[in-house]
Formats: structure tokens, sequence, C-alpha cells
């Protein structure tokens, strides 16, 4: 009939499998679907997402779970009106069933705060999810499209004090004082890990200290880098640094105005730097593709070179 969550009594065990009957449709229970350490004898009510339906399965085609992230969204569904008004959208949801568990809300309508309606009065609404799932603490968390003030939000209650976004790595270094160290990680690492699941990026957190010593490291790995590829002293080297430069891809390829537009290079620097970093990185590729020949060489130039045609062209425009 379209029900998401299937409600019925426990009919029998089957090799540590729970087999559910409503109306004598049968769903089965695996072991590994249902929350830790709960457990369920023949007669008991169950309630358990719907996953699939296997007709291969002798006896019991509904495949069901108790421990999935839709089973805790679905019951929020039934929980509050206005997500299946559309008002509010559960936009992910990470679990540690039975455990802790960390919902990400958002509203469509200003006026409705999506985090005091899903809990509700004195805890109405997300009582009746805890209750359902074996006293399942769930943090609900407002969905943010700013990554990194998603992030910190995932990751209360700890305060964080700086963030670092690492697109390239799809990856945030999140620094915290030491009060906040054991609780941002949480136990075992369980928040961290669900907050990492929920927003989708990887999360490493620090505090002030670990977090200098990394940036004076990485400091000095982009010195060497700049100082050694593009043969230039230090002090060229820590403007391209200071200027957010972390790669020779970066030097060779970002818009030519962009690093024009440092004050202590002229356009000849500009310039050479931008063909030495070329230089480098097509020496790296000639190397990594194991040229045989001179015609090899020549035509892994041509389409390494292909990107200075188009940086000239767009430069001209």
């Amino acid at each position: 009939r379209g029900d998401k969550i299937f409600t019925g009594t426990v009919k029998r065990m089957d090799k540590g499998d729970l087999i559910v009957e409503n109306s004598r449709v049968e769903g089965r229970l695996r072991r590994t679907e249902m929350i830790p350490k709960e457990n369920f004898r023949t007669g008991d009510r169950v309630r358990a997402m719907i996953m699939e339906v296997d007709l291969t399965l002798r006896g019991a085609p509904i495949v069901l779970s108790r421990s999935s992230p839709e089973f805790m969204i679905e019951l929020f569904r039934q929980e509050v009106p206005e997500i299946e008004q559309g008002v509010l959208e559960i936009k992910s949801c990470a679990r540690d069933p039975g455990s802790r568990a960390k919902i990400a809300v958002f509203s469509h309508d200003k006026r409705v705060d999506p985090i005091g309606t899903c809990v509700g009065v004195r805890g109405t609404r997300i009582n009746g999810v805890t209750n359902e799932l074996a006293g399942e603490r769930v943090d609900i968390v407002l969905w943010s499209e700013d990554p990194a003030q998603f992030v910190i939000g995932a990751l209360a209650p700890a305060n964080v004090s700086s963030i670092v976004v690492d697109e390239e790595r799809h990856a945030m270094d999140v620094v915290v004082d030491e009060e906040n160290l054991a609780i941002a990680i949480g136990r075992g690492g369980q928040n961290v890990r669900l907050a990492s699941e929920l927003t989708g990026w990887k999360i490493n957190i620090m505090d002030a200290t670990e977090s200098a010593a990394k940036a004076a490291s990485e400091t000095d790995a982009g010195r060497r880098l700049f100082m050694e590829k593009l043969d230039v002293d230090e002090e060229i080297a820590d403007i391209l640094i200071a200027e957010g430069f972390t790669s020779l891809e970066e030097v060779a390829y970002v818009p030519i105005q962009e690093m024009l537009e440092i004050e202590a290079f002229d356009e000849d620097t500009v310039n050479e730097l931008r063909t030495r970093a070329k230089d480098v990185l097509l020496t790296m590729e000639i190397a990594q593709e194991g040229v045989q020949s001179q015609d090899d060489a020549r035509a892994l130039i041509m389409k390494a070179r292909a990107h200075w045609f188009a940086d000239d062209a767009a430069a001209h425009e």
C-alpha cells in the first residue's frame, strides 16, 4: 500500500533472523539489521523499515531493517507533520544504532524553527523516535549550504575555535580548545565519525598546538617545493605561500590576472614563474608516461602546452 514501515508481530526465529508477520505477509529482520542488544520474543510487536522486496526469499520476501538511517528518517516523518508537508526537509542522517545518531534538517519556511519543530513540545516528537529505537540519543543539526558551518553544527555540543577547508581533499581541519577536544572526538571517536558521515566531509580534530605544528610543517614543505622546483629564493617562495599557492599546478594555471594582482610581483616575474612551473610539470609528465621516442615526446609536449595557448588567448581577450 506504499507503506515504508512494516508493523507486525514476531512469528518465529530463523537462524538468528526474526520472521515478522502482518496479515499473513512475512518480513525478515536479519540479526545484522537489528539494533544491538535488543531482543524480541515470539508475539512481540515489531516496527521496521521495508528495505526491499526479494521474491527469491522463500516465505518472507520483505527485507526489513531497524538499524538503517532510512528507518530513523521515516520515523521522524511520521512524528513530525511538517516533514510530510514539505515545510521541513531531512537532508542526511548518520547512526550508531542503539547509541547515538545525528540528523540534519532544513526549513523551507524561515518562520519555522527546524530543530524545535523536530523536538516538539516537552520533547514529545523526538522522544517518540528515541523510544522506538531502544533509547538511541538523537542530535538534531541545522543543515547549511555552507560546508564549514554545517560541520561546526554537526560537531555539537563541542565548540569550534577555527576551521580550515581543503576542497581538493574534501576534508576539514577543525581546531578546538583543550576543554572541547574530548567532546568533539566523542567516546571511541563516535561524535566526529557521525559528524563526518552526516556532512560527507573528512573531519580532522586537533587542538591549537597540533594546528600550529601542522601549519608550520605545510609551510616548510611548500617553501621547499617552490625553492627546489622553481629555483627561486626563500623570499619568493614565502610570497607564493602567503598568497595561498600550494602546488606547481596553481602557479602554472591559475588565471594570470590573479598573479598580476600580487604587489610584490611584476609581469616579468609572473611570466617567468608560470613558465618554470609549466616546464617542471611537463618534465614530470614525460617521466611518468615513459616516453619511448621523439614522436611520443613531441605529442606529449603539444598536449601539455595546450593549456599555455588557452591561457594566452584568454589573456588577450
